[in-house]
Parts: C-alpha cells; structure tokens; sequence
C-alpha cells in the first residue's frame, strides 16, 4: 500500500518556475527508476520525466530544456525542477515509477500557469 504525495504545484504566471516534491510512503525511491507525469485539463495522462537507479534522465520533448529531474535518495524524494513555465503545462502532476505501477497513482499536484 504505497502512498504517493506530491508537493509544490500552485498557480503561477506564464515564464515562472515551481519546483514539485514526491515523497512515497515507502521507501521505494532507491529501489526503482522514477518518473513524472502530468495529466492537462481533457487530455490522457502523459510522461514528463525519468531518472533511473544510476541517475540517467530523459524528457518529454516538451519539456526538454526546461525541467530537471533528480532524486534524493536518503530522503526518499523525487524533484521536479519547472522553469519558464508555459500555459500548456497546466495539469495536474503525479510522480510513479518507471515504467508507472498501476497501484501507485496518487492525488497529483495541481500546476496552473496562467496570467
């Protein structure tokens, strides 16, 4: 019964930032390769982000450039770092494992980047 809670979203304007936390309820981080992923208003779910055990990342092509992915280990965390925000990365934002347990899927993190 893991319990994925993320942290961080908020509205915020076109060209911010925001940084969003994933701190499962058990230590799983350290054991599995992690990811983000995001779900905008009408659309399916959606990849943003992984990193593996050995720390290797790889993005979403609309994302690229933009966020950064990293994990904390000894804290059991998953970061997403979120710059120059545009309006087309409002939805709500989960973190799971990668490739996604089905089990695993949380309330998310709601991001709303408007003016």
């Amino acid at each position: 019964q893991v319990q994925l809670v993320e942290s961080g979203g908020g509205l915020v304007q076109p060209g911010g930032s925001l940084r969003l936390s994933c701190v499962p309820s058990a230590r799983i981080v350290s054991d599995n390769d992690m990811a983000w992923y995001r779900q905008g208003p009408g659309k399916q779910r959606e990849f943003v982000a992984f990193i593996t055990r050995g720390e290797k990342t790889g993005y979403a092509d609309g994302v690229k450039g933009r966020f950064t992915i990293s994990r904390e280990n000894a804290k059991n965390t998953v970061n997403l770092q979120m710059n120059s925000l545009k309006a087309e990365d409002t939805a709500i934002y989960y973190c799971n494992t990668f490739p996604a347990t089905r089990a695993y899927w949380g309330q998310g993190t709601q991001v709303t980047v408007s003016s």
